[in-house]
């Protein structure tokens, strides 16, 4: 099955479906290994239908295209990390900021427009069949056999096929792998790119040539509903946007472009943006199940990869997606390699692909964080902390020369104005040890 060209009965070796990180990385691996590959894209180049906060945690590539960082497009080195909790007048942040973050980099951040269009481009290099343009529309089977796929009157064949096609796979419901997922495993991501001058960026966020920050941002971002906010700074724009659990959105009665709008206005945030000019605006639906979102991996003849085998990660500190991606694909291109060359690509056989994974990081990731969508769904983890800590520190610093209490009254004080209970506070703080 190996070797120049695909065999008499496949136009392709494997085909991958979807070029974003996923497809992309299965389908460079399974190209230098000499398999033949298309690689069908919906959109009419890599990268414009796809959307992503932006921020990459990027060593994983460095396995995959030695020297990633100086060659790739990524926009800065991710040097400052910053927790932030608003309220509707305060905001109290976590700063962290460390060069060591830097060399080599840890965490880039990146636009999808730009890296898939180069992860395309490497594809071809390597002698990917790049198909932009394409709408799949079902599977071919032979029994229970997938050999291949049908885009409107086309039929193409190959030995194994890559479901690569993002958090709301049709390929993965073709299969019958998995269902319409429940709202409360998906989310609705809003992002806006707004472009201000370089030194501008750098000034504003405390930045030198091409360092970077990256904000998580809690409370009054999305007005109680689940989810969060984030700002990443790109070398001459800044991505900002709200990510809104689904179930919670709609029962709440919001609309996610005004959630995105209000906070966008925040007085914390206005300051970061004065000038701006908006390059940019996408929705996205986001997968937030964790764990719970991974279901079958393979059928006889598929493999599923990246956002459609639910590989997403939100721990509150940090939103990963895309390194998770690339750690799928390696795996799935090591599986299938190994099952072409043997002329065996039943289930049976691409059952390797989920063993891989359990060995690598990104299996091991997903069981350690397996709690962290239950812990973070809790509602009071967007409003009511941000506000007791915004009152203990407008106690140590409200000056009105009244007479000073120390940090435990202050504390205290604050804590029976708001609807937050002590031992509940040391039950939260044992399941964030737990899930976290």
């Amino acid at each position: 099955m190996s070797g120049e060209g695909a065999s008499p009965d496949v136009d392709f070796d494997v085909i991958v479906v979807g070029a974003g990180v996923a497809g992309c990385v299965t389908a460079y691996q399974l190209a230098t290994k000499g398999h033949s590959v298309l690689l069908a894209e919906r959109g009419p180049k890599p990268g414009s239908k796809n959307l992503s906060g932006g921020v990459f945690y990027c060593r994983v590539m460095e396995e995959v295209f030695p020297g990633f960082v100086t060659e790739a497009p990524i926009e800065r080195r991710v040097t400052r990390n910053c927790l932030s909790f608003l309220s509707p007048t305060s905001f109290v942040n976590v700063d962290y900021q460390d060069e060591r973050l830097a060399q080599p980099a840890i965490a880039v951040t990146v636009l999808r427009a730009k890296l898939d269009e180069w992860l395309g481009n490497k594809c071809e290099e390597a002698g990917v069949t790049l198909m932009p343009g394409v709408k799949v529309d079902a599977l071919l089977r032979n029994g229970e056999q997938i050999v291949g796929i049908r885009a409107g009157d086309d039929e193409l064949r190959a030995h194994v096929v890559v479901a690569a096609d993002g958090v709301n796979s049709f390929l993965c419901k073709d299969a019958g792998i998995r269902r319409t997922e429940p709202a409360k495993h998906l989310a609705v991501g809003v992002k806006s790119v707004i472009r201000l001058p370089r030194e501008v960026i750098e000034e504003r966020f405390h930045l030198t040539v091409d360092e970077g920050a990256a904000y998580a941002v809690v409370g009054d971002c999305t007005h109680g509903v689940g989810g969060g906010g984030f700002m990443y700074t790109n070398l001459d724009s800044i991505s900002i946007g709200v990510v809104l659990r689904l179930d919670d959105l709609v029962a709440r009665g919001e609309t996610s472009s005004d959630l995105h709008d209000r906070f966008l206005g925040h007085p914390a945030i206005v300051p970061f943006l004065k000038g701006g000019e908006l390059l940019e605006y996408g929705c996205h639906l986001v997968a937030e199940g964790g764990q719970a979102m991974i279901h079958d991996l393979t059928r006889p003849g598929l493999v599923v990869v990246g956002d459609a085998a639910g590989f997403t990660l939100n721990t509150g500190f940090t939103v990963r997606g895309m390194d998770l991606a690339a750690g799928s694909g390696i795996a799935a291109a090591k599986a299938i390699d190994v099952a072409l060359v043997k002329g065996d690509c039943s289930q049976a056989a691409l059952d390797a692909y989920p063993a891989e994974l359990e060995r690598s990081f990104v299996g091991q990731d997903m069981r350690t964080y397996a709690k962290a969508p239950g812990f973070l769904e809790k509602p009071r983890m967007y409003g009511d902390y941000g506000r007791v800590l915004s009152d203990v520190l407008h106690g140590v610093y409200n000056l009105d020369l009244s007479p000073r209490r120390r940090m435990l009254p202050t504390g205290m004080a604050a804590l029976r104005r708001s609807p937050l209970k002590l031992v509940q506070i040391v039950k939260d703080m044992y399941s964030a040890v737990r899930a976290l």
